[in-house]
């Protein structure tokens, strides 16, 4: 009844968004409401749980998407992104641009989360688009999964940081191993799989659109690359300060600030503020209706993802996921298949990666001592699962199709089979080094 449920309240969302057009935000509720009656959640406990949901995933995502809005329109807006672009034009050629993209990824993709780097990134596809008039979707997809596989694969990220003391890893090694499972794997997904996309064409977000100024009124190349950069530099520095620095200085309460990705993109923006605007000549009214209009435009994408945290809400607080998983706990399987197994369920089930991974980790830990399974290539192999299918209960899956403003149709081409490569070629990358290791 569990899984009829799941894929019942799934299906109900498609409908309802596809069908009968409603908003999405609304589908997510209807859907949700739907899917906590059926998992037997006291009617009176619904209320809370919706909410809890929508507070939850908006409270660490809000204000990172919306400075990260600003930022990413005073980029655009100022021409650092078009100088941005042409310079990775003249360095890497309109040949090689969707591997520059994906190597930007990757590198931002390292110290970033993923929603941060997403918001912080994507308007720099948009500039590249309209300097090479290639398609967003051909440019993109290179750059996101790029984003992915730091996001699952690789510290300091949430879920592979949380999985290594539950499975007595090694964090140095999870890393060497992460990197040598994400670099064939972020290939595949992105420039290889790219070059089928080439037919998807999309209208991305007007609001990051950028000013296509005349080449000296361009800010400095140093400018644009430092300003644009610098959330990146700043977070890099506090994750190396914290694992560098003695313990009582890398856990005192001014690091610990400072290495907040909220703050970091606070600090980022009134920095911007200055070296792209005011430096400029640009009067602070019109920087403020720069980011007015980064807001308008981002609040569509807001609540999307907050449908989307009342729905994986239901899904936890009905315990459904664990459900899942014990249900696959004793089938007969390769114990990094078995964990990467129950990784992809609670995935789509859920849609949340840290959460699948976290949910999954809690699962197989104790049989791993009785496998002689690699712990470093079970946090790998979890990571990949979590990756799988991303789908309409995903807040990622939305925010892609919103700021690329795709349809579903697309959204399934592009998004989630970009997604599900990233999760299979990432355990087949596991299964290989668990020949050699």
């Amino acid at each position: 009844m569990a899984i009829a449920a799941v894929v019942i309240a799934i299906l109900l969302l498609v409908v309802l968004i596809t069908g009968v057009k409603l908003n999405p935000f609304l589908a997510f509720l209807v859907a949700s409401i739907a899917a906590a009656i059926m998992l037997g959640i006291p009617l009176d406990k619904i209320p809370g749980t919706i909410e809890t949901g929508i507070g939850g995933i908006l409270g660490s995502l809000a204000v990172i998407l919306c400075v990260g809005a600003m930022f990413g329109k005073l980029v655009a807006e100022s021409g650092a992104a078009q100088q941005i672009s042409s310079s990775l034009m003249r360095w890497c050629g309109k040949k090689y641009i969707t591997w520059a993209l994906m190597f930007t990824g990757f590198i931002v993709g390292l110290p970033l989360f993923y929603n941060v780097g997403f918001v912080l990134l994507v308007p720099l596809v948009f500039s590249v688009m309209y300097q090479t008039k290639l398609p967003a979707v051909y440019l993109g997809i290179p750059l996101l999964a790029a984003l992915s596989v730091t996001h699952g694969f690789l510290p300091p990220h949430p879920s592979p940081v949380a999985l290594i003391p539950q499975f007595g890893a090694d964090m140095g090694t999870t890393l060497f191993y992460g990197i040598m499972v994400a670099i064939p794997t972020m290939i595949i997904a992105g420039p290889v799989f790219t070059s089928t996309l080439k037919n998807i064409h999309s209208v991305p977000l007007a609001t990051f659109k950028p000013t296509d100024l005349p080449a000296n009124e361009l800010p400095g190349i140093a400018n644009s690359f430092f300003t644009s950069l610098l959330p990146v530099l700043m977070i890099a520095l506090s994750s190396l300060a914290i694992y560098m620095l003695p313990a009582a200085i890398a856990q005192a309460p001014w690091v610990q600030l400072l290495s907040n990705s909220m703050i970091v993109l606070l600090i980022a923006l009134a920095l911007a503020t200055y070296t792209l605007g005011i430096k400029r000549g640009m009067s602070m009214g019109r920087i403020m209706g720069i980011y007015a209009d980064a807001i308008k435009d981002i609040a569509v994408i807001l609540l999307i993802v907050a449908g989307a945290g009342a729905l994986k809400q239901v899904m936890v607080d009905s315990g459904v996921s664990e459900q899942l998983a014990l249900s696959l706990k004793n089938v007969a399987l390769n114990p990094l298949v078995l964990a990467w197994l129950i990784a992809t369920i609670i995935r789509i089930a859920l849609g949340s990666a840290t959460v699948a991974g976290l949910t999954a980790a809690g699962i197989v830990a104790p049989i791993i001592p009785l496998t002689g399974a690699d712990p470093n290539l079970m946090v790998l192999a979890i990571g990949a699962g979590s990756l799988m299918c991303s789908h309409v209960n995903d807040s990622g899956f939305w925010m892609y199709k919103e700021y690329f403003n795709l349809s579903l149709k697309d959204t399934f081409k592009s998004w989630t089979l970009m997604e599900t490569i990233v999760g299979i070629v990432g355990l087949m990358g596991v299964l290989v080094l668990d020949i050699f290791v």
